[in-house]
């Protein structure tokens, strides 16, 4: 499996191509860590509700 923050990277670049490279992976690793933050907490909630 390819790397997904080189390949949404790779995206974000083809519709921004005057954004850096750097700030176009800073950008994509601070959004994919959040949204795995999200889905870490919803997975915990879930499981929470399931134990009760």
């Amino acid at each position: 499996m390819s790397d997904p923050i080189e390949t949404w990277t790779d995206r974000l670049r083809d519709t921004a191509p005057g954004l850096e490279e750097n700030r176009a992976r800073s950008f994509v690793h601070d959004l994919y860590a959040a949204a795995q933050n999200d889905l870490g907490e919803e997975e915990a909630e879930a499981d929470f509700e399931r134990e009760e």
